[in-house]
């Protein structure tokens, strides 16, 4: 919590574990009151059920109860958003829900669908280039295609796997280089040293990674010297 609160002073849109791989009621809630006090663009962050794995293992579930859960996980933020003054901005899924999501249409669609049921206002970050922007703008869904600074790609343009070698990238300057390459060039280089095309709207960090909130602070930094402007999710 400590680093989550520190690195919120330096993003634009928060997401919020609500449920599913993490968080309960009383994160929930300060998070939000964070988000409220800085001015940070408060979202959910639904994951598969699974907080022994950290919503990281892909389980076997339907589409419908995936809809379910998404729905249920985004139900319960909200709800405590509202008690609480804040206006919900987005959704993005968390772990294995979003990469299965990025090349699964049946797994993109559930998750749309449940945003759909709830709140068809509501943005939905998903990986850019994948089936989830897809599924997204098909059912009139504002959707920001996301990058990330911290993780590595493959060729094909979808995040390598965690558990190989190269996956996360924890130095600082390493991080502001890709960002600033997928911003302003529209570019990644990819683990093993390819130059594919990115076209993001949003950059990621995560915040259990080591050193989350310094990094924040140095990226925030760094694009802003290169002249990246900051905006809120709508």
């Amino acid at each position: 919590m400590a680093d989550d609160a520190a690195i919120l002073s330096y993003v634009t849109a928060a997401n919020i574990a609500c449920g599913g791989h993490a968080g309960d009621e009383g994160s929930m809630r300060a998070m939000l009151q964070l988000c409220r006090e800085l001015g940070v663009s408060a979202g959910a962050h639904p994951a598969y059920p699974d907080r022994t794995h950290f919503g990281r293992r892909a389980l076997p579930m339907s589409a419908d109860e995936i809809t379910a859960f998404v729905r249920e996980q985004v139900r319960m933020l909200d709800r405590i958003a509202r008690e609480e003054g804040v206006a919900l901005t987005h959704v993005k899924p968390h772990g294995a829900l979003y990469n299965q999501a990025a090349a699964n249409r049946e797994i993109a669609d559930a998750i749309a669908r449940a945003i759909v049921e709830h709140d068809p206002r509501l943005a939905l970050i998903g990986l850019a280039g994948s089936m989830l922007i897809e599924a997204g703008e098909a059912v009139g869904l504002y959707v920001l295609r996301e990058a990330f600074a911290d993780r590595a790609y493959e060729r094909d343009g979808s995040l390598r796997a965690r558990d190989l070698p190269d996956a996360l990238i924890e130095d600082n300057l390493r991080c502001l280089a890709q960002a600033e390459d997928i911003l302003l060039r529209g570019l990644v280089t990819t683990h093993d040293g390819a130059l594919v095309p990115l076209r993001a709207d949003t950059i990621c960090i995560h915040s259990d990674t080591p050193g989350a909130a310094e990094r924040a602070a140095y990226l925030r930094r760094g694009l802003a010297q290169a002249g990246v402007e900051f905006v809120s999710v709508r």
